[in-house]
C-alpha cells in the first residue's frame, strides 16, 4: 500500500475494487447467472468481463472449465432467436478457453474434455455464401454444419476453426491456423488452410505424412 502517496493510494485503491469486482462477476456453478445455462459444471468459472453471451438455455460447460476473460459463448445470434435443441454449444470437462476466444454456434459446436484453447480462437458452426452478387456478403447465410473437437486436443492463438470440420483426439492445431477439413486423431496441423504435418499411431509412433 502506498500509504505516503495520496494519487498512489486512490490507484491501489481502484485495482483493488477492480478485482474485487471481477472476481465477483465471474460465473461460477453456484452463481445465479449459472441456472442460465443448460448446464456449468461444478468447479467452473467464466472469467469477468465477458465479449458475448447468448442462448445460455443452450449452452453446457462441463466441470472444472476456466473460460478466460473477454471471451464469447453464443448459441445463436442473440438473446431472443429461437434455437433447435437445448444442446447447441457444450464443452467437456477441464477444458480451457482462453482470453478473447469466441464460440458461436447455431446448429452444434461440441468441445470433448481437456481442450485447451490459446487466446483469440474462433470457432463457429456456420459460414456466409457468396454467390449472390446482388445481395451483401453478409446476409447470404450458408446452412449450418456441425463442428466437433476431440479430447485432449489443443488449439493455437489466433486459430480459426470452420463449419463442418472434425478435429480428433488429442490434435494440435498451430497457431494462426484455419482449419478447413477434417483432422485425424494424434495429429499436428498448421496453415491457412490447416494441413496435417505429423501424426502418431495409438503406439506412440509418429511419422510425417507425405
Amino acid at each position: 500500500m502506498n500509504s505516503g502517496n495520496p494519487k498512489l493510494w486512490r490507484a491501489d485503491a481502484f485495482a483493488g475494487a477492480a478485482d474485487w469486482f471481477h472476481k465477483r462477476a465471474a460465473i461460477m456453478a453456484t452463481s445465479r447467472r449459472a441456472n442460465r445455462f443448460a448446464q456449468f459444471g461444478a468447479g467452473s468459472v467464466m472469467c469477468h468481463p465477458w465479449a458475448a453471451l447468448y442462448g445460455e438455455h443452450a449452452i453446457r460447460v462441463g466441470e472444472d472449465c476456466l473460460i478466460g476473460p473477454y471471451c464469447s459463448l453464443s448459441a445463436g445470434m442473440g438473446p431472443d432467436q429461437e434455437l433447435v435443441s437445448d444442446e447447441i454449444l457444450v464443452i467437456g470437462d477441464r477444458c480451457l478457453i482462453g482470453r478473447n476466444s469466441s464460440l458461436v454456434a447455431h446448429l452444434s459446436v461440441v468441445i470433448g474434455a481437456d481442450v485447451f484453447f490459446g487466446p483469440n480462437v474462433y470457432v463457429t458452426d456456420q459460414n456466409h455464401a457468396v454467390d449472390d452478387l446482388t445481395a451483401p456478403i453478409g446476409r447470404q447465410a450458408l446452412p449450418e454444419s456441425p463442428v466437433e473437437i476431440g479430447d485432449g486436443s489443443w488449439i493455437g492463438t489466433n486459430a480459426v476453426v470452420l463449419p463442418g470440420v472434425t478435429i480428433g483426439r488429442h490434435v494440435a492445431v498451430g497457431a494462426g491456423s484455419v482449419v478447413t477439413t477434417d483432422l485425424p486423431d494424434y495429429s499436428v496441423a498448421v496453415g491457412s488452410p490447416a494441413r496435417v504435418v505429423r501424426t502418431a499411431n495409438n503406439a506412440g509412433t509418429t511419422y510425417n505424412p507425405t
